[in-house]
C-alpha cells in the first residue's frame, strides 16, 4: 500500500480509537468528579484505593483481548479461517473462567482485600463496597474488553469506537443520577461504573446482528498451546494494566505516610488525569495494532515502518499540546476535582501534576512501541518495556526520592522511570530493526 493509503488508513483507526479510549477512561475520571463532590476528600481517597483493583480487572481482559485478537488480525492477513474461529473460542472460554475467579474474590475476600489496600478507619466501609460490586461486575468488564479487540480488529473500528462511548456516556449520566437524586453514595458510583461494560457490550452485539463478524464460536478440543499464544502477545497488555495498579497503591502508602489521605487524595486527581493521557496514547497504539499485525502476516515492512512513524509523530504531538494544557490550566483542573475547597489539597496538587505530566512524551513513545512489538510477534521486547516502565523502575525511583525529595520526588519519579524506559525501548527497536529495514 502506498503512504496516502497507510495514512488513511491510520487515521481512520487511530482517531476512532482515541476517541473510544477517552471514553472508556471516563469510566473512573466521571467517578472522581462525581464522588469528589458528592462525598468529599474521604470519598476521592476510597475511590483511589480501590482503582488498583479496576486495573487488574480491565489487565486481563485487554491481555486475552488484545492477545488473542492480534492473532487473529494475523491469521486473518492470511486467510486462515479455521485457525480465527479457533483462537476466538479460547480466548472466549479463558475470558469466562477467570472472570469466575474475579466473581468469587468478590464474594468471599472483599474485605481482606479492602484491608490490604491500605483503608483506614474513614475509607474502610466505602472502599469496600466499591471493590466488592467491582469484583462482582467483572465478567461484564473482561468480556466488554475482549469483545472490543476483536470487533475492532474484525475491521470495524467505527462500533468499537461507539460502545466505549455509549457505555462511558451511560456511566456518566447514571453517576449523577445515583449519587445526587438517589443518595447512593459510593454504591451509586459503582453501580454506574459497572453498567458502562452492559451498555458496551450490547452495542458489541450489533457486529453479530448484522452478520458482520468474521470469528465464530467453533466446537473443538480445547488446546492450551493456543491460550499461551494468545498469553505471550497480551502479556504486555496485563503487565501494563496491574502495574498501574500496583503503583497506585504503593504511592498511596509512600504519600500516606509523607501528607496522610489529604495526599492521597491530591495523587488521586492526578493519577485518573493520568488514566486519560495513557488511554490517548493507547488509542493511538491500539489503532496501530490491527494494522500493523495484518502488514506483519502479508510481509509487508514498508507498510509497517510508516505505520511506526506515524505512531511516534502522533503521540509526540499530542504530548505537546497536552502538556502546555495541563500546566496553564492546573490550579482550575484541581480545583475542579476539589469540592470542598481543600487548600493543602490544591497546594499539593498544583505542582505535582506540572512535575508528573514531564514524562508523558516518554511514556506515549514507550505505549507505541510496546504494542508495536506485540503486534509484530516480538513478545520478549513488549514484556521487556512493559516490566521495566510498569514497576521494575519506578516503584525503586519513587521510594528512593521520596526519602530524599519528599512529596517532590513522588512525581518526579514517573519522568524517571519513562525515560530511562525510552532508553530501553530505542535499543529493543535497533536489536528488532529487521522488521522495519525499509524505513
Amino acid at each position: 500500500m502506498h503512504a496516502q493509503s497507510c495514512l488513511k488508513e491510520f487515521l481512520k483507526y487511530t482517531v476512532l480509537n482515541i476517541t473510544g479510549m477517552i471514553g472508556l477512561s471516563c469510566y473512573i475520571l466521571a467517578d472522581t468528579f462525581f464522588v469528589s463532590q458528592g462525598l468529599g476528600t474521604a470519598g476521592l481517597a476510597a475511590l483511589n484505593l480501590a482503582i488498583p483493583i479496576f486495573s487488574f480487572i480491565h489487565g486481563c481482559g485487554l491481555m486475552l483481548g488484545m492477545g488473542g485478537a492480534t492473532w487473529y488480525s494475523i491469521f486473518r492477513a492470511q486467510k486462515s479461517q479455521d485457525k480465527c474461529d479457533q483462537i476466538f473460542t479460547h480466548m472466549l472460554l479463558t475470558t469466562l473462567a477467570a472472570a469466575g475467579l474475579f466473581v468469587f474474590a468478590g464474594l468471599f475476600l472483599s474485605a481482606t482485600l479492602t484491608r490490604l489496600l491500605g483503608a483506614d478507619a474513614e475509607t474502610m466501609s466505602m472502599t469496600h463496597t466499591y471493590l466488592q460490586v467491582l469484583l462482582l461486575f467483572s465478567p461484564a468488564f473482561m468480556l466488554n474488553d475482549l469483545l472490543t479487540c476483536f470487533v475492532r480488529n474484525d475491521g470495524n473500528p467505527r462500533l468499537s469506537m461507539l460502545s466505549m462511548l455509549l457505555g462511558s456516556l451511560s456511566n456518566i449520566v447514571l453517576d449523577y443520577l445515583f449519587i445526587f437524586p438517589l443518595h447512593m453514595g459510593i454504591l451509586g458510583a459503582v453501580l454506574a461504573t459497572g453498567a458502562a461494560p452492559l451498555t458496551g457490550i450490547s452495542i458489541l452485539s450489533i457486529h453479530w446482528i448484522k452478520k458482520q463478524n468474521g470469528f465464530h464460536i467453533r466446537k473443538g478440543r480445547f488446546h492450551m498451546k493456543i491460550i499461551l499464544s494468545g498469553f505471550k502477545l497480551g502479556f504486555s497488555s496485563l503487565i501494563t494494566e496491574i502495574s498501574s495498579g500496583f503503583v497506585i497503591i504503593v504511592f498511596n502508602a509512600i504519600i500516606l505516610g509523607l501528607t496522610g489521605n489529604i495526599g492521597v487524595a491530591a495523587y488521586g486527581v492526578i493519577a485518573n488525569l493520568s488514566l486519560v493521557v495513557v488511554a490517548i496514547y493507547t488509542g493511538v497504539a491500539q489503532g496501530m495494532q490491527p494494522l500493523a499485525s495484518q502488514a506483519y502476516g502479508r510481509g509487508d515492512k514498508k507498510y509497517l515502518c510508516r505505520l511506526l512513524q506515524y505512531g511516534l509523530i502522533s503521540v509526540l504531538s499530542l504530548s505537546v499540546v497536552i502538556y502546555i494544557t495541563l500546566f496553564s490550566f492546573a490550579t482550575p483542573v484541581v480545583h475542579v476535582f476539589n469540592s470542598e475547597g481543600n487548600a493543602l489539597l490544591q497546594q499539593i496538587a498544583i505542582p505535582g501534576l506540572k512535575l508528573y505530566f514531564t514524562a508523558i512524551p516518554f511514556a506515549g513513545i514507550n505505549i507505541v512501541l510496546t504494542l508495536f512489538f506485540t503486534s509484530t510477534d516480538r513478545a520478549l521486547p513488549a514484556q521487556l518495556i512493559s516490566i521495566a516502565r510498569g514497576f521494575a523502575l519506578i516503584i525503586p525511583a519513587a521510594v528512593i526520592l521520596s526519602a530524599i525529595a519528599g512529596m517532590t520526588g513522588v512525581w518526579l519519579a514517573f519522568l524517571l522511570a519513562e525515560s530511562v524506559v525510552f532508553v530501553l525501548g530505542v535499543i529493543c527497536l535497533i536489536v528488532n530493526r529487521k522488521i522495519i529495514t525499509e524505513c
